[in-house]
């Protein structure tokens, strides 16, 4: 990491969180070191999803999160779906947070749909970013010719259709089979987060993820990356993690001894060390 990386931000208190991204991304900073790491969740839960991670990371972090639009029960005033029909979209919601708070330079980390999204924020801005860390990250969930996604579009119509069929039924399902470990705590909290969303909000988010393809603009990414992935993950599988490593110039992968999709939620230990590895160096 180069010095004006690790002391640009080295002032937290300056960052200003009283601006309407702030509030309606229920933005927070934990911690007061001297150097900044971002953290954005997936679908499904919130910026809760992060505390198992940060306890563990070193004192001389502090951790901005935030919630992605859509989640929880009380969306923000004048939210419609429709602003956030791609992941471009949230892309561009991430740059105009960081401009807000006064965010220059940052370490950025990714769950799933958030590791997509900085990808794309990291194109478009690569100055902000020092590393991107992209945990159980996908560019496309459909299988294509030559590429294993992971899904055929049969499996996700029925998805869809058991979304809309019978949500809650839809949750009690999906979710232990995300988690993909008998974890008993982060099958409670990623059904919790599921259950917390409104199901068409949901609904029309998760189409938005499982239809979108990504590959072509991995090639342009120019930021130091680190995929960390598990092997077993119903959602992603390992082969998407190769991918990415093929795909993105100089990137980095690293395994996890792990299954499942929410690994910072099931493993957090194993989770924590490698970004704390990352970090420091």
């Amino acid at each position: 990491m180069t010095e004006q990386g690790r002391y640009r931000q080295s002032d937290q208190s300056s960052l200003d969180f009283g601006g309407p991204l702030a509030a309606r991304h229920k933005a927070r900073l934990v911690g007061s070191g001297a150097r900044l790491v971002v953290f954005s969740h997936g679908l499904g839960t919130d910026q809760s999803a992060w505390d198992g991670i940060i306890e563990r990371l070193p004192d001389d972090i502090s951790a901005l999160v935030f919630d992605l639009p859509g989640a929880g029960p009380l969306l923000p005033a004048g939210f419609d779906p429709d602003d956030y029909s791609s992941v471009g979209d949230y892309a561009d919601d991430l740059l105009n947070l960081l401009d807000e708070l006064g965010i220059e330079r940052c370490t950025y980390v990714g769950h799933s749909v958030s590791g997509m999204i900085g990808v794309l924020a990291s194109i478009e801005h690569p100055a902000r970013f020092e590393q991107l860390v992209l945990l159980n990250a996908s560019p496309r969930y459909l299988n294509a010719e030559g590429y294993v996604g992971g899904f055929e579009q049969a499996e996700l119509d029925s998805l869809f259709t058991a979304m809309s069929d019978n949500y809650q039924a839809w949750v009690a399902g999906f979710a232990p089979a995300a988690v993909g470990v008998d974890v008993p705590e982060a099958i409670i909290d990623f059904t919790a987060g599921l259950l917390a969303m409104r199901p068409d909000v949901t609904a029309r988010i998760a189409r938005m993820i499982f239809t979108s393809d990504l590959r072509h603009v991995l090639p342009m990414v120019s930021v130091p990356t680190l995929m960390i992935h598990a092997r077993e993950d119903m959602a992603v599988p390992a082969a998407v993690g190769q991918y990415l490593n093929e795909q993105i110039p100089g990137s980095r992968l690293e395994w996890i001894d792990t299954a499942g999709h929410l690994p910072h939620l099931a493993a957090p230990d194993e989770v924590a060390a490698v970004l704390r590895a990352a970090l420091a160096d």
